[in-house]
């Protein structure tokens, strides 16, 4: 009997797994994760987890997985991977674990800051449900809360942390918030949203130093500011965890190099989700990593197909998504190679913008607006972008015309 072991019990892993019992391998599936907690979705840490103190949103339960026959190994770290033996080596484990295919969703972790050493303490990061527990708990006293990072997780916990009433400071080391991939004209509504609602915006801030006291955090910028926290969180982007398929011999290159089918340098290991980067052939092969909920499932649905000898393909478009408030804002596409950007105006202050490639095609669409206003339209524009039709720039500019009659054109 076959024998498939995935590492990494998030949502990837979970979903590969499903997929591998629903497209029909009988052999056994082992899930193997870090966590003490079954595989959950990760979204809802900077939101409900932190409002509300919900408990993991699971992907399923114990009875599911026990349903589906996949063996769920939690609290438990591979140390190593022996590709001659085809083993994984676990601490404080009895024996190797054998495999004869492998799939790796490792994830990725927060990246520390030179000058901010992450600690149990009164500086943290948030990428798990721990972690969001943690910090709920201080934000129960009203405290004063110090984010690091104007990225989606900062100012999504920013936005928690107002709910909760905390005084939030949010530094931002670059000019603006959301420099990665999300629009200036939309990154300003964010911005002027935060600041609204109270948030202390700090742009272009350089941290000279930071001291954790047992009471306090105490940060120094390098314009002389001072400020005094009770919390300090961290949020300067993610590292892909590829040290185990490093220390392998596996092919790396911004995360764990696969080809199209999500297959590594050795044929008989896998990767996907927010731990590899991939060729994306909708966008000419470029090479890309995603760190998103969407890309995480497909992949891990992808990597299934492929381990069971199909050569299925990533090509579905990059998509985001971030709420704030009662703003949500949407991002289908990868905009990197535009020459021309379209604003087409909805109601109630939302809108669109639209990204074209040099030879008229629609690349990326960016919007943002209360609740679902701007859902449908980038849902429209996420199939043109998949269809690579070539776009009227007139006609995406006029909201009197109905995208869904661009798609047909």
């Amino acid at each position: 009997m076959s024998s498939y072991v995935i590492v990494g019990a998030g949502e990837c892993g979970a979903r590969a797994a499903f997929a591998l019992r629903e497209k029909g391998f009988d052999g056994s599936i082992t899930l193997v994760g870090s966590e003490p907690h079954l595989p959950y979705e990760r979204p809802p840490l900077s939101k409900d987890a932190i409002i509300a103190g919900s408990a993991p949103k699971l992907v399923a339960d114990a009875e599911g997985f026990a349903a589906a026959g996949i063996e769920v190994l939690l609290d438990t770290q591979v140390v190593a991977i022996d590709r001659a033996r085809k083993e994984l080596l676990l601490l404080d484990a009895d024996g190797p674990l054998p495999y004869d295919k492998l799939l790796l969703t490792t994830g990725a972790r927060p990246r520390e800051l030179p000058v901010a050493r992450l600690s149990n303490g009164r500086v943290r990061s948030l990428r798990s449900h721990g972690d969001a527990m943690a910090i709920r708990r201080h934000l129960a006293s009203a405290c004063h809360l110090t984010i690091i990072g104007g990225g989606f997780i900062g100012l999504e916990l920013a936005a928690a942390a107002r709910g909760l009433g905390a005084e939030v400071t949010l530094l931002e080391g670059l000019p603006r918030v959301l420099s990665r991939g999300v629009p200036a004209e939309i990154a300003e509504v964010v911005a002027s949203r935060h600041r609204q609602e109270g948030v202390e915006l700090i742009c272009d801030a350089k941290i000279d130093s930071i001291e954790e006291l047992p009471d306090r955090v105490d940060i120094r910028l390098a314009d002389g500011r001072a400020i005094s926290s009770d919390l300090l969180v961290v949020g300067a982007g993610s590292i892909p965890n590829t040290d185990i398929a490093e220390a392998a011999g596996l092919a790396i290159a911004n995360g764990i190099s696969v080809d199209q089918h999500l297959r590594t340098s050795d044929p008989d290991i896998f990767a996907a989700g927010d731990c590899c980067s991939f060729p994306l052939g909708l966008y000419d092969g470029r090479r890309i990593r995603l760190e998103s909920w969407r890309n995480a499932l497909e992949q891990g649905q992808f990597a299934a197909a492929n381990m069971l000898g199909l050569t299925e393909s990533t090509s579905a478009v990059p998509w985001f998504w971030s709420d704030q408030y009662d703003l949500t804002l949407q991002i289908a596409g990868l905009a990197e190679g535009s020459v021309l950007q379209v604003r087409r105006n909805l109601a109630d202050d939302a809108f669109i913008l639209f990204d074209l490639d040099a030879g008229g095609r629609l690349i990326a669409a960016s919007g943002i607006g209360k609740g679902n206003a701007v859902a449908r339209d980038i849902r429209v524009a996420e199939m043109m972008i998949a269809a690579r039709i070539l776009s009227d720039p007139t006609a995406l500019a006029a909201p009197d015309v109905k995208l869904k009659s661009l798609l047909a054109a």
